[in-house]
């Protein structure tokens, strides 16, 4: 494989220290749907999404000691779990070799996850500055 295509962005994930008060701005505020939320309150997910369009979600990992108190006037670092991109099904097929040829380092996968479209493959690692990148074919 001579480079990869990125075709979208499909999820980011942002750590969150209160569920119900994220939910309530993503949905009150910004007007998003929650996804998911029932599961996440059953205890049959771990974190609960929210739906920009019908290819792009947020989800909304819960942390612990990770409290914000509603600051809004600070960035709180390392507030992003990981961001999500999508390639075509003759990208992925080679993808854990191709990241290796370029040094790069798999950390987990080839996985099944549930994303924005629902089930597909992923395998996930760091950029160069650590930050963790999934990339996924459904």
């Amino acid at each position: 494989m001579e480079r990869i295509k990125v075709t979208e962005l499909d999820h980011i994930v942002l750590n969150v220290g209160d569920i119900q008060r994220s939910l309530k701005f993503y949905t009150d505020v910004l007007g998003l749907q929650a996804e998911r939320l029932d599961e996440f309150k059953a205890g049959k997910v771990g974190f609960p999404s929210v739906r920009i369009n019908g290819d792009t979600i947020i989800d909304l990992f819960p942390t612990r000691g990770v409290e914000n108190a509603g600051n809004q006037t600070e960035k709180r670092q390392g507030n992003l779990n990981h961001f999500c991109m999508v390639v075509e099904r003759q990208d992925f097929s080679g993808i854990v070799d191709y990241l290796a040829q370029h040094g790069i380092t798999v950390r987990e996968g080839p996985v099944s996850r549930w994303g924005a479209r629902g089930r597909a493959t992923s395998v996930y690692f760091l950029d160069p500055d650590g930050n963790e990148v999934e990339i996924r074919c459904y």
